[in-house]
């Protein structure tokens, strides 16, 4: 069967064109979606280095697979109807200095083999996740001390010193980002993400994030809790909060990502109700 990979020239293309697709499969969907609203929302953000949308459809014009990068970061693949679409993209991408890639398990290691063996580069499986899906918040058997609040303007610098050990901890082989303060601004002032503080005897314990919508959900992250303060219930308790205020405010459901090589965490989050949907693997591309 003849593919053909379409480069659509904007997010609203992108989306006229692989939106019923993408909402077919919301939850699996869920970061091509929230990358989108990004966009949409913050433009600025991305200014420098545009970002690149990739549509394949089959010989009846039906769409097989989406995929989309925002540089420096790594290419985001969707499902795939058809399994040679990941070859399709791979070859398509070839010229594309790409660090990395993320998508769903078996579709993800197929582009990454035929891309790797086509750009003589080298590919490492850098992390395994799991999406999970909740519509109805399970509350927590044993509630942390302390009450939730959103973010404000006097959170701006343990916001932004949290993120950037979030980010160490998730992702160490990226760079920190270098304008932490402002995305702590931007988060207060509810610029495509919501975040939330867990405070006990009047001091921040815990943080959750919520941002990247969807058209019925959104996606909590990041979750953090810095380490002298962890194992207390603090982060169950905050994201089955930050969850509830989510659906109170008209989302149908939640997503989020999880680490499988943390169980702990896994297990947390089934507790409140999440329930796991697919697993999404990362790989690094090395020099040749």
């Amino acid at each position: 069967m003849s593919l053909q990979v379409r480069r659509p020239e904007d997010v609203n293309a992108f989306l006229e064109l692989a939106g019923p697709f993408l909402a077919a499969r919301e939850a699996e969907h869920n970061l091509l979606f929230g990358i989108c609203n990004a966009i949409r929302v913050t433009p600025e953000l991305f200014a420098d280095d545009p970002p690149r949308f990739f549509v394949v459809t089959d010989a009846s014009e039906r769409v097989v697979a989406a995929s989309l990068r925002t540089p420096p970061h790594n290419q985001v693949l969707s499902e795939m109807d058809n399994p040679s679409a990941a070859d399709a993209l791979a070859e398509a991408l070839t010229e594309e200095k790409l660090p990395g890639v993320l998508g769903p398990t078996q579709q993800v290691k197929r582009f990454a083999q035929r891309w790797t063996a086509l750009t003589v580069r080298s590919a490492r499986l850098a992390m395994a996740e799991r999406i999970f899906r909740l519509d109805r918040v399970v509350p927590p058997r044993r509630p942390a001390s302390g009450k939730w609040r959103t973010a404000e303007p006097q959170d701006r610098r343990v916001l932004a010193d949290w993120l950037v050990t979030f980010l160490s901890e998730a992702n160490p082989d990226e760079a920190p980002p270098p304008d932490a303060l402002e995305t702590a601004d931007r988060w207060i002032a509810g610029r495509h993400r919501t975040v939330y503080l867990w405070e006990d005897e009047d001091r921040a314990t815990s943080m959750v994030g919520a941002g990247g919508e969807t058209p019925n959900g959104i996606r909590i992250g990041p979750v953090y809790t810095p380490p002298e303060l962890r194992a207390r219930g603090y982060a169950t308790s905050l994201t089955a909060a930050a969850t509830q205020d989510q659906l109170d405010r008209g989302r149908r459901f939640c997503f989020l990502f999880t680490d499988l090589a943390n169980p702990t965490s896994n297990k947390i989050y089934e507790a409140i109700g999440y329930r796991a949907v697919c697993d999404v693997d990362m790989y690094r591309f090395g020099d040749p």
